[in-house]
């Protein structure tokens, strides 16, 4: 473990690399804590674990786009505005592996699915290995975290997120994994591959709406513009499961919003506030927070 910074990094990043894992090829992960974390030496964290780690909070680190997520900022402030509870971030680097672990495994073996392997295997050499990126989160890298780290671990203090293929990992870490994370954040989720293959999983391993809840968007230009027929047929199913529009489920839409850190820096703040609502304003319905 070794510490981490950069110019205008708020709160700090211990960097664990490399982070070696029965389950998956070794990466680098991130403990981002805020500047909190420092002043009250007994308070305790909920914490939100995070795919696609190089992107959250340097510039420098994500490649693509080369514009991070700006979770350091967002969090501080929202904890600062009490908008959101005490939270830390566990951010998780992708590999060359990403679309293997980050692709649900359990899904049901349709011609689609099959197709889809075929290229997957065609073009980068591998198997889908999602579940065994899942035990990594679940059975390694939680319970360092909460062995070194004064967290919150149970259930209603751990959450997911992720973007594009990490959305629907963290919709997939849910379902599989309802005994540990209770809130998913699903952030332009990746729903039109295998012609929405996904979504006949989720009909059939949802987990308990009274328990658990469901952040879900998408923009309207670049590969966003493709999503809205799925995350409709997404929203279909989360109504016809008892999942309550605004209090245990939330899916939103933004024009002009493109399939970019760049554009989901812009509105993170809104499944932040949803998911780790502060622990004090509980029972206050999400529209007074939005």
């Amino acid at each position: 473990m070794t510490s981490f910074t950069f110019p205008g990094l708020v709160g700090k990043i211990e960097r664990l690399e490399p982070f070696v894992s029965n389950f998956v090829i070794p990466r680098i992960v991130d403990v981002w804590t805020p500047p909190q974390y420092d002043e009250n030496k007994h308070q305790k964290f909920a914490v939100l674990y995070m795919h696609d780690g190089q992107n959250l909070f340097d510039p420098s680190t994500s490649s693509i786009s080369h514009a991070d997520w700006g979770m350091d900022e967002t969090i501080t402030r929202l904890m600062t505005e009490s908008k959101i509870r005490p939270t830390i971030v566990v951010g998780m680097w992708s590999t060359e592996k990403r679309g293997f672990e980050y692709m649900p495994q359990k899904l049901p073996h349709t011609l689609a699915y099959h197709l889809m392997v075929f290229q997957m295997n065609h073009q980068e050499k591998g198997d889908l290995c999602s579940d065994n990126y899942l035990k990594f989160i679940v059975e390694e890298v939680k319970p360092y975290i909460d062995v070194h780290y004064r967290t919150l671990s149970d259930p209603s203090n751990t959450f997911v997120m992720g973007s594009s293929m990490g959305g629907l990992i963290s919709m997939y870490a849910m379902c599989e994994y309802p005994q540990v994370f209770s809130g998913a954040g699903c952030i332009s989720t990746a729903f039109p591959i295998a012609s929405g293959i996904a979504l006949k999983y989720l009909k059939e391993h949802l987990p308990d709406p009274a328990t658990h809840k469901f952040y879900f968007d998408y923009g309207t230009k670049t590969l966003d513009r493709t999503y809205e027929p799925y995350q409709k047929k997404a929203d279909i199913i989360l109504k016809e499961n008892k999942f309550i529009s605004e209090e245990n489920w939330i899916t939103r839409k933004f024009e002009g919003h493109i399939h970019s850190e760049t554009d989901w820096r812009k509105r993170v703040h809104i499944p932040l506030k949803f998911l780790l609502k502060s622990l004090e304003d509980k029972n206050v319905g999400y529209r007074k927070s939005h």
